[in-house]
């Protein structure tokens, strides 16, 4: 007697994607719209049929020209500053992790802003968070805005600040979410659609700290979603690229035109070391999320700590919003002790695995001292109005394993504040 057989099916731990399909006839691009964020980083724009060679690991197209077909046909390359292969392979894999139609890169995250803010015409008005990165919060003040625009800074924790700032020439809207060093978190749909009500208005998130895997401004009506790709998108400390994607294919031109003129392109040794990262992108950041979770709830817990900033821990007063409009946080933390100057200071200086430098989003853990660092160059009386203190200090939580990162701060902090 044959002994029946139990029909094969998924594990009961696999959840089935309900919109992938196996439908040969898809487009390369719009199939991978169907798939999951890692399945799209590792192949969305770079499939093997896009090379000439059928490579599985696309190529670095080093070359600056391309030879013409004839003298009156250039075919689809000419210039490597007008387009690259290896930087169009980065762009589109950047907007499918977006979920958008375009993406562009540039030599860094400030030239990323700076054309941004290349679509604004003279006599235009910026409204942006004072809650800024302070490389972007000086490029508004002190060099575009001088000679072209005017540009009014409001706190975004009111939305009746900004509804009253919005003037007829209100063009741009310029915010982050969560803040620099603060992690202040905004309602995002909100900022969105006030803006729109009140006009033709650009809507710009920088998205830098939490990337597309943790949050994806576009779908909360934000129209330029803008990143420092030399962050957690690389993650590995070693290029500086910036970013903005996109739906509008309007701005889409405008901003494309800029790349090309003005020459703030990536080199495609770049473009390549970033897709490469992107690979790993959605694991980096889970490891980052769950380091910085336990050394923040140390901290939480310290005698000596006053208040840890982190959204992924209840006491963030933005907690439910964050959790709301983004699925996780990375490794960015802020924390005031009770000391003073002389007690960060201590702090900065006995740390071994943390090490004293700018910059975030690297799989090497990173201190840092706000007041004196990112935020150095602003008046001393607005950093404190803004609440960058001198004990303020910021971490950017690696890859290292957490009990290590945990006992170098207690090491540091116990040194800070020896026991009576």
């Amino acid at each position: 007697m044959s002994k029946s057989v139990a029909p094969v099916s998924a594990p009961p731990s696999t959840v089935l994607n309900p919109d992938f399909s196996c439908s040969c006839t898809d487009v390369p691009d719009k199939f991978w719209e169907k798939c999951g964020f890692s399945t799209r980083a590792i192949h969305a724009g770079q499939e093997p049929v896009k090379c000439e060679h059928n490579t599985i690991v696309p190529p670095i197209f080093g070359t600056i020209n391309f030879k013409w077909k004839s003298s009156s046909a250039q075919g689809k390359y000419s210039y490597a500053r007008q387009a690259n292969p290896t930087r169009e392979m980065l762009e589109a894999c950047l907007a499918a992790l977006e979920g958008a139609k375009h993406a562009l890169t540039f030599s860094s995250g400030i030239g990323a802003a700076t054309a941004i803010l290349s679509l604004l015409s003279s006599n235009d008005h910026l409204i942006a968070s004072v809650d800024l990165y302070e490389g972007t919060k000086h490029l508004l003040e002190n060099y575009i805005s001088r000679n072209v625009f005017e540009v009014t800074f409001v706190d975004f924790m009111f939305g009746d600040n900004l509804n009253r700032a919005i003037k007829t020439n209100t063009k741009m809207i310029w915010f982050e979410s969560p803040t620099n060093p603060l992690l202040k978190v905004f309602d995002i749909s909100k900022i969105a659609r006030m803006s729109h009500d009140r006009g033709t208005i650009i809507v710009v998130q920088d998205n830098t700290y939490l990337t597309p895997y943790f949050q994806r401004p576009l779908d909360y009506g934000v129209d330029i979603s803008m990143y420092s790709l030399s962050k957690y998108m690389n993650g590995h400390s070693d290029v500086i690229m910036g970013a903005a994607v996109l739906n509008d294919s309007d701005l889409e031109k405008k901003l494309r035109y800029t790349q090309t003129c003005t020459g703030i392109i990536p080199s495609p040794y770049d473009c390549y070391l970033v897709s490469r990262s992107l690979k790993t992108l959605s694991i980096r950041l889970e490891q980052h999320q769950r380091n910085s979770i336990e050394v923040a709830k140390y901290l939480e817990r310290h005698q000596r700590i006053a208040r840890v900033l982190h959204p992924g821990l209840r006491s963030h007063p933005q907690y439910e919003l964050f959790h709301h409009q983004a699925k996780g946080h990375s490794g960015i933390i802020s924390f005031r002790h009770f000391g003073g100057r002389h007690e960060t200071n201590i702090i900065l200086s006995t740390v071994k695995i943390f090490t004293l430098a700018e910059s975030l989003g690297g799989y090497k853990s990173l201190i840092g001292l706000p007041y004196m660092m990112s935020h150095g160059l602003l008046d001393p009386f607005l950093k404190e109005s803004m609440g960058v203190t001198e004990n303020l200090i910021t971490l950017s939580v690696g890859l290292e394993d957490p009990q290590d990162l945990i006992a170098d701060l207690e090491c540091a902090l116990t040194k800070a504040f020896p026991r009576q």
